[in-house]
């Protein structure tokens, strides 16, 4: 087998893995579709949010969101493809499929002020149902083919549920639907597939996914990974800290942890594994630092705005909210991955290798002004609304005026730029066309409030026990759905739960997002770790145990964010800064622990490695008495550390 067949073969494995849309179907008309297409429905979503209203006619909410899924649901069945044999063409039935929904959704946006003000939802004529039952139906294919076929079971199975809940035992009874009723609530309801998924897209998040687009066409992937490697390629174990923070680069703009792995691990798996890295512990770097990219602001990918959403506060504070506990596991893999090196007398990069940090920073610098920008608009002017757009106008004009070659901004990069935009938006808006069923069945059966006040009264007075169920749960349903999926259905059933605990809403519903994200480097799942598994060529089930413990920290922080909110700066600032600072050190403490190394004393045995864990434990359990008996611990370990090795000398 030769090496370009190797290589072939490993990327048709990352290309089924991956959650992006296939670009080898985008060509030809059906490149043009998504370009016309694309434009439209970002002018659509543009006009909605600045109110340009160049025609003097205002959409009600139902007709733009239905405009919004005739625009870019049609869309999906021409790039997502039914079968992996049809990657390379659109077949005929695919052509039928575009046309239907496009007449259907198209249909339903026309008539949205009928759907209000005639109350359609409950009683409607024959042609508005049958468009609703054809728009159920499209939307579950559609969900199948951007989020896979276990996302569009659980959707059916949702979907169908009020059709049979009037005879379901215990907590599971709710009031019951006849078919016609089923479809026209799903379709023409308000609380569906057009319900608060839906309106997070179409109000919200399209603007940030245009940004990230923007990020990439004019090349700041590029720019964060040279930026990346010039901060940190020639300190010991360089290239596995590159990963680490063009991961998280990435990541926060992409908010896809396998796209995550895919683009940035081809570059940085092979550059650990040269300087010494074991393809294990690489992989498993690469797995660690792509899923908490999802986690890290500004962006977050789409869960902080459903999560603001379902919350009712700015984006802002949701941001702000997931700031500390993101750095802390970034700072604790650093950590990790420092003490290995020194352990294992690992090098920086090869000097050739290293882009010269100023003249990086000189060709780049936009990158970052725009990411502040946004920063600022978000946090400072509260401009949830208009700031992506705005930071993409400064990324693009700044790209026209400086960037030199081909990522310079012109006519090709704006059409690579919405075509792009059309790809991302489509795929989100055919899985949040079919995850808003989800969100519909629960409410029009009432189950979900049902669930909630169920878990309540087994956990009793136990809030730990609560807790430890709401782990499992999110931990479980994040192996078989994409994590907007997972984060919805939660915060539905299980959110109210905790919140009625008495628990902190945020850190509820961050408690929620962490543990359904953990299953992406959790065996038996652990797609991340399959990811990469695949680039480094080592075994897939022991990169994903060696994930699971570098990004242990993961899974203790959301028990001490939800018991504890000052972690996630919610509280008095005395209690904010003992919380932030004990967890800082604990993770150095736990770093020094895992890898055998700790600073100033050099490689550690058990005796020391031990007490470690336990000062640890102590420093993360709040209160100021836990805090002095920890650095008790930390110091008695290094006059043991100093005396045995004087004694050794």
């Amino acid at each position: 087998m030769t090496t370009a067949q190797t290589d072939e073969e490993i990327q048709a494995k990352l290309d089924e893995l991956s959650d992006d849309t296939p670009t080898n179907r985008i060509t030809g008309l059906v490149y043009w579709i998504a370009l016309i297409y694309g434009a439209i429905g970002i002018l659509v979503a543009m006009n909605q949010t600045f109110s340009w209203d160049p025609f003097g006619y205002v959409l009600v909410d139902n007709s733009y969101f239905y405009l919004l899924i005739g625009i870019f649901l049609p869309i999906s069945f021409l790039v997502f493809p039914a079968r992996r044999k049809d990657d390379n063409h659109v077949p005929f039935y695919d052509w039928i499929l575009f046309a239907v929904t496009l007449v259907a959704a198209l249909y339903l946006s026309y008539h949205g002020s009928d759907m209000v003000e005639q109350g359609w939802d409950i009683v409607a004529p024959p042609t508005p149902t049958a468009m609703a039952a054809l728009i159920c139906f499209l939307s579950i294919e559609a969900v199948r083919r951007a989020g896979g076929t276990a996302l569009a079971i659980i959707v059916t199975f949702f979907f169908t549920f009020p059709l049979w809940t009037d005879s379901a035992p215990g907590f599971l009874w709710g009031v019951g639907q006849t078919p016609l009723e089923l479809v026209r609530s799903h379709a023409m309801g308000f609380e569906s597939i057009i319900g608060v998924p839906m309106r997070v897209a179409g109000n919200l998040l399209i603007g940030f996914l245009i940004f990230g687009s923007a990020l990439v066409v004019t090349g700041g992937g590029e720019f964060f990974m040279s930026f990346a490697t010039a901060l940190m390629g020639r300190s010991r174990g360089g290239p596995a800290k590159v990963a680490i923070l063009s991961s998280g680069f990435f990541g926060s703009l992409s908010g896809s942890v396998i796209s995550n792995v895919v683009t940035t691990g081809k570059l940085t798996i092979p550059t650990m594994k040269r300087v010494g890295y074991p393809s294990v512990y690489a992989g498993a770097v690469e797995s660690c630092a792509s899923t908490g990219g999802a986690l890290m602001p500004p962006v977050m990918g789409a869960v902080a705005f459903l999560m603001a959403e379902f919350l009712n506060v700015p984006y802002a504070t949701v941001m702000i909210a997931a700031l500390v506990p993101a750095m802390i596991f970034y700072i604790a893999l650093l950590l990790q991955v420092d003490g290995y090196a020194a352990v294992n007398g690992l090098r920086g990069m090869d000097e050739k290798d290293i882009p010269d940090l100023w003249e990086t920073f000189k060709g780049g610098w936009y990158y970052i002004a725009s990411l502040v920008a946004l920063v600022y608009m978000l946090v400072a002017l509260r401009w949830d609304l208009y700031a992506p757009y705005y930071a993409s106008a400064i990324l693009v004009v700044c790209s026209f005026l400086f960037r030199k070659g081909k990522r310079r901004f012109n006519l090709k990069t704006l059409a690579e730029l919405i075509v792009d935009s059309t790809k991302i938006i489509s795929n989100i808006i055919a899985i949040l066309a079919g995850v808003g069923m989800i969100v519909g069945a629960l409410a029009f059966t009432g189950v979900g409030g049902a669930f909630s006040r169920e878990l309540l009264q087994v956990a009793g007075d136990n809030l730990y026990l609560l807790l430890a169920m709401g782990a499992v749960t999110s931990f479980l349903l994040g192996m078989g759905m994409t994590v907007s999926a997972c984060y919805i259905f939660l915060a539905i059933i299980l959110g109210p739960a905790l919140i009625n605990a008495g628990l902190d809403p945020i850190a509820s519903h961050l408690f929620i997002l962490y543990w359904g994200m953990l299953s992406f480097i959790t065996p038996p799942v652990a797609l991340a770790a399959v990811a990469a598994a695949i680039i480094a060529k080592a075994d897939t089930m022991a990169i994903g145990v060696r994930a699971m413990r570098l990004g242990l920290i993961n899974f203790i922080l959301p028990f001490i964010f939800v018991l504890n909110p000052a972690l996630i700066l919610r509280g008095e600032w005395q209690d904010i800064i003992l919380m932030v600072s004990s967890g800082m050190i604990a993770v150095v403490l736990m770093a020094a622990a895992f890898e055998k190394y700790l600073y100033w004393l050099g490689e550690i045995d058990w005796t020391i490695r031990a007490p470690l864990l336990v000062a640890a434990g102590f420093m993360l359990y709040p209160g100021t008495l836990s805090f002095f008996i920890s650095v008790g611990i930390v110091v008695a370990c290094y006059a043991y550390g100093f005396i045995t090795k004087r004694a050794k000398s």
